[in-house]
């Protein structure tokens, strides 16, 4: 096994190996007698369904996974792990999915393919870009974050992946105005090129089209002249982690103001096929004007990157729709740069915490622009803001300290009463304690042993600063619940309940006083 293959391997065990432990094991009462001493460094757990034995080198990312045999320990390889899984969830369940199984190894396959390509390609040099390309391993409670699947092999979309740095024009098309469809404010998109008499400029992921080529109403639109090819924007665009959410630097304006465009993409990454359907559109256009209203009567610095309108064609509404997200740098507090939440804990060059010399500093800022704004967007606007790792912005000083938060995705935002009040403060509870905060303070642990209790404490403080926010009855149960939801994605995936219904489990809640803080996201 040669370096980039042992690399790959690793990087692909790790998020698999979370998931078995949060959904699948529990710590052994008992370990077997070798006749040597265990190692400190390795913890054992007992899988539920088998009772069989797994042994990990364990901390905030968990790995070198080994099965006890009956007479020694046998490591375990990705590929000796996903049979391991699957064996598991049989057993659990009573139900097959080879398709699951096939996407735990071709994820393997995406990730070793990606150090490929980032071996021979040159990172951008904004810290911004670099951070929202780096999750190499991505979601790291997930059986396979970095699957493509109907994306075809890793030759037909790696041009496309954040993660292999890739950069693209788009596709410029002209839409006969007489089947032009959009809400809400889509002038940017105008501004992107130019479009003949009669038609509105309508930008598409070339990957989306190239997946759409054979959809009789989207070849039956171009042969009728509903739709026209225009050729290729001026400026190359950068997908974002979200692989269909495209950067266009200028936006196709010349002022120097960023665009953000998101794209319906016919992919299954993580837990759903990634196109725009027309009642989440809808659910955007409803959500995104309420959202952007709570956090300009808060007053920042906290900030909403819009999702201001779209746009799409007559009889395709879901293939061809195109969102348009407010840019960055109109939003970000002079002198500061951004960074993308999740890669604070996957890493990359420039990571604002390889600076950090005093985690409980750094911590502390951290809590102060993610905390109160999500639980004031909540307690007075009814808004429940999607603050998971990759929907979080952090903006950080010359000194590396965060200054600033910025929120996205306004399809993901829920508010009350949409959505039941108790339901949707468990949602904030699992996005913010369980994906966000867990993490991130997970990663410093990791570089400053020790120091969990002491950051979960500040955590603590920060939450019952909190508590003199009115129609937050939650709160005290936030802080005294034993556990708090956990969302199981390999069981969700494998009894084919992910996307809008996903099963939670209970996970210990690290802000209980005197806990030791193991939430994971």
């Amino acid at each position: 096994m040669n370096t980039l293959t042992r690399a790959a391997d690793a990087l692909a065990v790790t998020p698999l190996l979370n998931c078995l432990l949060r959904e699948a094991a529990e710590p052994a009462s008992a370990v077997p007698d070798t006749g040597r001493e265990e190692p400190s460094d390795r913890s054992v757990h007992r899988l539920r369904a088998s009772g069989r034995l797994l042994r990990v080198r364990p901390g905030h990312r968990p790995s070198s996974p080994e099965l006890w045999n009956g007479r020694s320990w046998r490591a375990l390889d990705h590929a000796a792990l996903v049979d391991l899984a699957v064996q598991e969830m049989s057993a659990t369940t009573g139900r097959s999915n080879p398709a699951l199984a096939a996407e735990m190894a071709a994820s393997r396959s995406a990730v070793r393919a990606v150090l490929a390509a980032r071996a021979r390609t040159t990172p951008p040099e904004d810290p911004w870009l670099r951070s929202e390309q780096a999750l190499v391993m991505g979601h790291p409670y997930h059986p396979a974050p970095k699957a493509r699947t109907s994306g075809g092999s890793p030759t037909a979309w790696l041009r496309y992946a954040p993660e292999a740095y890739a950069r693209f024009p788009l596709v410029l098309l002209g839409v006969r105005e007489d089947a032009v469809v959009e809400d809400g404010d889509t002038r940017a998109l105008d501004a992107l090129g130019e479009a003949p008499p009669g038609y509105r400029l309508l930008p598409a992921h070339p990957w989306q089209l190239e997946l759409s080529d054979r959809v009789p109403r989207l070849r039956a639109a171009f042969a009728e002249g509903r739709l026209i090819r225009l050729g290729t924007t001026r400026e190359a665009a950068r997908p974002t982690s979200s692989v269909r959410t495209l950067y266009v630097p200028g936006g196709g304006s010349g002022t120097g103001d960023g665009l953000f465009l998101k794209f319906s993409l016919d992919v299954r990454i993580t837990n759903d096929i990634r196109r725009m359907r027309r009642h989440e559109l809808l659910h955007v256009r409803r959500t995104d004007p309420l959202v952007s209203a709570a956090f300009t009567a808060m007053g920042g610095p906290a900030t909403w990157l819009s999702d201001r309108g779209y746009r799409t064609v007559d009889g395709l509404f879901e293939t061809c729709a195109v969102l348009v997200r407010d840019g960055l740098d109109r939003h970000l507090a002079p002198g500061t740069t951004a960074v993308l939440a999740a890669a604070l804990v996957e890493g990359f060059p420039g990571n604002p915490l390889d600076r950090v010399t005093d985690p409980r500093v750094w911590w502390s800022a951290y809590l102060r622009q993610v905390v109160p704004p999500v639980l004031e967007a909540f307690a007075r606007f009814g808004v429940v803001v999607e603050c998971h790792l990759q929907n979080t912005l952090i903006a950080v000083d010359a000194q590396g300290l965060p200054v600033q938060s910025v929120f996205r995705d306004a399809e993901g935002a829920k508010t009350v009463p949409e959505m039941p009040r108790e339901a949707a403060w468990r949602r904030l509870a699992y996005c913010l304690v369980v994906n966000n905060l867990s993490e991130v303070a997970g990663a410093l642990a990791d570089r400053f042993p020790g120091s969990t209790a002491a950051l979960w404490a500040l955590a603590r403080a920060e939450f019952e600063r909190g508590g003199r926010l009115p129609a937050l009855p939650g709160l005290a149960g936030l802080l005294d619940e034993p556990t708090l939801p956990g969302k199981a994605n390999l069981l969700s995936r494998w009894i084919r309940a992910e996307g809008t219904a996903p099963r939670y489990l209970p996970v210990p809640n690290p802000l209980v006083r005197d806990t030791v803080g193991s939430t994971r996201a």
